[in-house]
């Protein structure tokens, strides 16, 4: 009895230990985010220093092995937010890397090649598995049953100028709803990505809608219903915020894949 109140002692110890080895404070992450990611015009886009992230490149190393380093079951204890915030920012932080890794392009497209899109390259250590961004993204942030919030098509960047910008700072789960929130409302007040068109009659949206339309559509009932509850962001005209309520004709836009480094 005794050795086995030990070995329980032992394994409680263990279990602790494991909870607490992971700093979701994220400060190495927020710190290149500061010193490299710069806001454009008037805080609705952003644009990447690639060049000063290559010089920090081994901080990003540091922090991007601080990831890699925590185990499935330390993470299946953590809250929602605590797991979401740590996904989100693994998905930004790897795909700079990927972009590092074959810098200088014009795309992150130009890393990928007619076999293998950059999406479906499996380069990514991260809870026991080594997994591309694509499953990260499909299988992990968008598992159905498990986060369901559509505004992580704000938050997650594909290092081209049509995603919605990368934040200058790190996700973290006390600021988690806070900073998205902040995503959608500054995706969504974006005239280059999301408008009205007079000339059409028609709203004009970034292609996100498009392809992720079913998220929104499981989280309001519809995309429609998202946009008519978001329509003072998307126009200040309140005939058109009227036409979006009562349900107007949508159109996507050409989504520009080029990389949305700084000029």
């Amino acid at each position: 009895m005794r050795y086995l109140m030990i070995g329980v002692m032992l394994c409680v110890s263990g279990l602790t230990h494991a909870q607490t080895t992971y700093d979701h404070r994220n400060i190495t992450w927020n710190t290149l985010l500061q010193n490299n990611v710069h806001w454009v015009r008037g805080g609705l886009a952003s644009e990447v220093d690639y060049s000063g992230f290559k010089r920090n490149e081994k901080d990003l190393t540091d922090f991007l092995d601080e990831l890699s380093a925590v185990k499935r079951q330390e993470f299946d204890v953590w809250s929602k937010y605590q797991q979401l915030a740590f996904l989100i920012n693994a998905y930004n932080a790897f795909t700079v890397k990927l972009v590092l890794e074959h810098y200088p392009v014009k795309s992150i497209k130009d890393v990928g090649s007619i076999f293998q899109s950059p999406w479906s390259q499996a380069f990514i250590p991260l809870l026991g598995q080594t997994i591309s961004l694509d499953y990260l993204e499909h299988s992990l942030i968008r598992r159905p049953g498990v986060y369901n919030d559509p505004r992580i098509h704000f938050a997650v960047n594909c290092a081209s100028i049509g995603c919605p910008a990368l934040r200058n700072e790190a996700f973290n789960a006390n600021q988690l709803d806070t900073q998205l929130a902040d995503g959608q409302r500054r995706f969504l007040s974006d005239r280059t990505r999301n408008r009205f068109n007079p000339k059409t009659g028609r709203l004009e949206l970034s292609k996100i809608f498009d392809w992720y339309g079913q998220d929104f559509a499981g989280k309001w009932g519809s995309l429609e219903k998202f946009l008519s509850l978001n329509d003072q962001l998307l126009t200040d005209e309140p005939s058109v915020r009227e036409r979006i309520e009562q349900g107007i004709q949508l159109d996507f836009l050409e989504y520009d894949w080029s990389l949305n480094q700084s000029s």
